[in-house]
């Protein structure tokens, strides 16, 4: 999914989301909260292009973003294989918990034991809870990702010992951001699941298809979540021309359904967190804040809010 808002006004939503986490713990409807005065030794990252760090880069797809203008911002001026203009949340999450500056991804050819350590980047830009999402777009499924992540383990194993690598595995947080590209492409954009399913069952599959990677990760040994919820799809400018009134308005259709996947996402982490011992699911909004930022676009000193700026 590509990012249609200014480095500027994308840069303050994720300002305001990381002080929630971190200063908040992440407090949110249908979510517990980080614990205080518990160690965070890496990160790891799964999903979509909010958190992509380069990872598609090696894929031949049209799903990429390692050529100008992206990375005009980030350091160097050079693009990286960010769906953005400078870092995307996954570094700044992992900076603002003082993990370390940059998240590299999974497919970095210069990872060192020493990033191993700290945790990688598994997410794939185009990706969804939905496999489908990743078929349309070329990219690397969550079940793919989930892969990566087991030879992450093993390669961290051979290089820091069993204990060690188990301590920070026990000490991760699992940042995942998912479920915009099933809802934009798979569901509105290619028909493909709407011929079969109305929106309350589509967002039902979806979060089964969630909770499923859910518990593999669980599974895999985590146990710190970090989830955030599906942004306001209707008012990207594809969503407005397509979908919107004859003056490109929100498309209704698109944010009433992503409303509806966030509100059975957020109650179903709840659930999870009763199910799964010694879990800590935190739900993120990320979805109100971002509305906000597109219907009052001045107020965050932002000129416009149709055009697609990367």
């Amino acid at each position: 999914m590509e990012h249609y808002y200014s480095s500027s006004s994308f840069g303050r939503i994720i300002t305001f989301v990381v002080v929630l986490v971190v200063l908040q713990g992440g407090r949110a409807k249908g979510g517990t909260k980080l614990r205080k005065n518990e160690s965070i030794l890496a990160i790891q990252a799964f999903g979509d292009s909010f958190l992509d760090t380069g990872n598609n880069n090696h894929l031949i797809s049209i799903t990429k973003c390692d050529f100008p203008p992206y990375g005009r911002d980030f350091l160097g001026g050079k693009p990286t294989g960010r769906f953005t203009d400078g870092k995307v949340f996954s570094d700044l999450f992992a900076e603002a918990l003082g993990v370390k500056e940059l998240l590299p991804s999974y497919h970095d050819k210069e990872l060192q034991m020493k990033d191993l350590e700290t945790g990688l980047c598994f997410a794939s830009g185009g990706s969804g809870y939905d496999p489908l999402s990743s078929k349309i777009n070329q990219v690397i499924p969550l079940s793919d990702q989930i892969k990566l992540f087991k030879d992450y383990k093993r390669k961290l194993k051979r290089g820091v010992g069993e204990r060690r690598a188990k301590n920070i595995i026990d000490n991760s947080v699992f940042l995942i951001s998912s479920g915009n590209n099933d809802i934009l492409f798979s569901y509105f954009s290619t028909n493909l699941r709407r011929f079969h399913y109305d929106v309350p069952s589509y967002t039902d599959l979806l979060v089964n298809f969630a909770s499923q990677f859910f518990r593999e990760l669980y599974d895999l040994g985590a146990r710190k979540f970090v989830v955030l919820n599906t942004s306001p799809l209707g008012c990207l400018p594809f969503s407005r021309t397509i979908g919107g009134d004859i003056v490109r308005d929100c498309a209704n259709e698109y944010n009433e359904a992503v409303k509806m996947f966030n509100h059975k996402l957020s109650s179903h982490l709840t659930l999870l967190t009763q199910q799964l011992p010694h879990s800590t699911m935190v739900y993120i909004d990320f979805y109100n804040p971002f509305l906000d930022i597109i219907l009052q676009p001045i107020t965050y000193g932002e000129s416009h809010h149709h055009h697609s700026l990367t």
